[in-house]
């Protein structure tokens, strides 16, 4: 699989700017349309052989990619309590850790984004690590408007789920939301990335589908021992994989720090180094990448929606590269003179 990464235009007052996440600076670009470059004809010339990987572009069948849209969960009661010291960690205390005030103003600042950006509309499904704070965090930035009584849906979350304060988020003109264990966080030792039973998420989150999900109690998190990074990397790599399975184009994926920093950093060794280090980095909290993977192995079995067969009504068609080609296995070359071997 490959990653592509998006550079995005942000405009401000008077001036234009780009964001390129991948040096983390802001430059101006002027209004002046600027004069397209001449590309030296000698240039063209050149050998493949001589183009350096990091810098040639990809190209794939759009049919054997997707459009992840990657998201950390907002600020959890863990991260502060663990912020100011990291024993905190080992606290029941944090046992399934819900989002803090400040990270339901995250959650709000993100799903203006979405909407605004028009990404919100986008959306083909919702995948959730099926603990509490990614949970919150993913219906409060995707879900629907206010619920209102009388209509025959579901809520994705009811009123006050969670310590959250919040009335209750719809399901109303939503894509669907799946709970999936592979995206959840590091396993072990850390109360805060226990989960509840899935009959106690249930009642809270009505909407978000839990059937991937086998047993009802977490039989995945082991007091005793913390899941290592390379076992995340793996876990994370069948997630990726698993994408696979799903007819979705674009799927908005809410989960964890640890989970997506170790499975993002088996990527970006074959580009510049600049866009590794804006693919491994950390995510800050409700912090949204848009990435696009691409099945290189044949996973998939999606067909092409957009592509067409052509010749229709069918006609001739020879090309003249290939009319080129058919003189010369007769003998005779591009300028029609006849080879002296014949």
């Amino acid at each position: 699989m490959i990653f592509s990464i998006s550079i995005y235009n942000i405009r401000l007052s008077s001036s234009s700017y780009y964001y390129s996440s991948s040096f983390c600076s802001i430059a101006p670009i002027p209004y002046s349309k600027p004069k397209p470059k001449q590309l030296p004809l000698n240039r063209t010339f050149a050998s493949l052989s001589d183009m350096d990987a990091t810098s040639s572009p990809g190209l794939y069948p759009l049919h054997r990619c997707k459009t992840l849209h990657l998201v950390r969960h907002a600020q959890g009661i863990h991260n502060v309590a663990g912020e100011k010291d990291y024993d905190a960690y080992l606290s029941e205390e944090l046992f399934d850790a819900h989002l803090t005030p400040l990270g339901w103003q995250q959650v709000d600042n993100l799903r203006k984004h979405v909407q605004e950006t028009g990404l919100s509309k986008k959306i083909d499904l919702v995948i959730v690590s099926p603990l509490l704070r990614t949970m919150q965090t993913a219906v409060g930035v995707f879900g629907g408007e206010g619920y209102k009584n009388g209509i025959d849906v579901p809520p994705l979350m009811v009123a006050d789920a969670g310590e959250s304060h919040r009335p209750v988020i719809s399901s109303l003109n939503c894509p669907p939301f799946v709970a999936v264990e592979l995206c959840r966080e590091h396993l072990g030792v850390h109360p805060c990335d226990r989960r509840k039973s899935i009959s106690e998420y249930q009642p809270l989150f009505p909407a978000i589908d839990f059937s991937l999900i086998e047993s009802d109690e977490d039989i995945l998190w082991e007091a005793i021992t913390r899941e290592k990074n390379e076992e995340v990397a793996v876990r994370g790599m069948k997630f990726l994989n698993w994408l696979w399975t799903r007819k979705e184009k674009e799927i908005a994926i809410i989960t964890h720090s640890g989970f997506l920093y170790h499975t993002l950093s088996a990527f970006g060794s074959d580009c510049h180094p600049s866009v590794k280090s804006e693919i491994c980095k950390h995510f800050a909290n409700c912090e949204l990448r848009s990435v696009v993977i691409v099945d290189r192995s044949m996973m998939g079995s999606d067909p092409a929606t957009t592509n067409y067969p052509g010749k229709i009504p069918s006609g001739l068609d020879l090309p003249s590269d290939v009319a080129d080609e058919k003189p010369s296995e007769k003998g005779v070359d591009n300028d029609g003179i006849r080879s002296r071997n014949n």
